[in-house]
């Protein structure tokens, strides 16, 4: 776990320091991280797994029952691995949060000593529905990222992967997803991380779009694309322009 002491020794702060200096688009080298995704049996968490699995990442999905996170895994293919939550978390280096918002903070306090030291990548929308269409909720914390760092004290939280269509993820006759990732987060060591797993994936790319107190409106701005794909029956994402 990482104390206030170690975030200004030496070595952190030379890391820190060449974080800052790298070019934004010179990638780092995450072949070789295991990625595990909780909630990996949804959709949006079998996309994800799917995607990534499919570049080339070794990827092991969570599920509260290890049959169904084994089962997924078997229907997927492409060597994922499925095992309950907590063994998919101790396994991982890096750790995709994709449950539903109704049982997010519950799904955490329960890993909480799983998830310790890991990277964790928060891509959970709060969202409630009505007779009018999506609506965004503003959590106690600020945002679904915010409640995941204040419930895993110990873990590197951010925020990522929130915008994308679970159709076209899982849809293996589409070759490239055309869209950006905006990925939030306290370090940039760790954004950079997120932004090079995003890359992974043939017509993705990660933009660094700031710290986790801006994490709200980003995972708000769902609602707006359920507005958009279902008025134009489309499967909308995003691109950020002049970068």
């Amino acid at each position: 776990m990482t104390t206030p002491d170690d975030s200004r020794s030496p070595n952190a702060a030379t890391r820190a320091k060449a974080a800052l200096q790298r070019d934004p688009w010179d990638l780092l080298d995450v072949s070789g991280l295991v990625v595990g995704v909780l909630g990996g049996t949804g959709d949006q968490g079998r996309g994800l797994a799917y995607r990534l699995a499919r570049a080339g990442q070794k990827v092991i999905i969570g599920s509260r029952a290890a049959e169904r996170a084994q089962t997924a895994a078997g229907e997927l293919g492409l060597g994922i691995e499925g095992e309950e939550n907590a063994e998919c978390a101790r396994r991982s280096d890096v750790v995709i949060i994709a449950v539903p918002w109704d049982g997010h903070a519950k799904t955490l306090q329960a890993l909480a000593g799983e998830l310790d030291g890991k990277l964790v990548i928060d891509c959970v929308n709060p969202l409630g529905f009505d007779r009018k269409g999506a609506y965004a909720i503003k959590p106690e914390e600020g945002s679904a990222a915010e409640q995941a760092a204040a419930l895993l004290p110990g873990a590197r939280v951010t925020a990522a992967f929130h915008h994308l269509s679970a159709v076209l993820l899982q849809d293996p006759e589409i070759e490239q997803i055309d869209t950006d990732v905006m990925v939030l987060g306290e370090s940039r060591a760790d954004t950079d991380v997120v932004q090079a797993l995003a890359a992974r994936i043939p017509g993705m790319r990660g933009v660094f779009a700031g710290r986790l107190r801006n994490a709200h409106q980003v995972e708000s701005l769902v609602a707006n694309l359920i507005s958009v794909n279902r008025r134009y029956k489309a499967h909308a994402g995003l691109r950020v322009t002049d970068v």
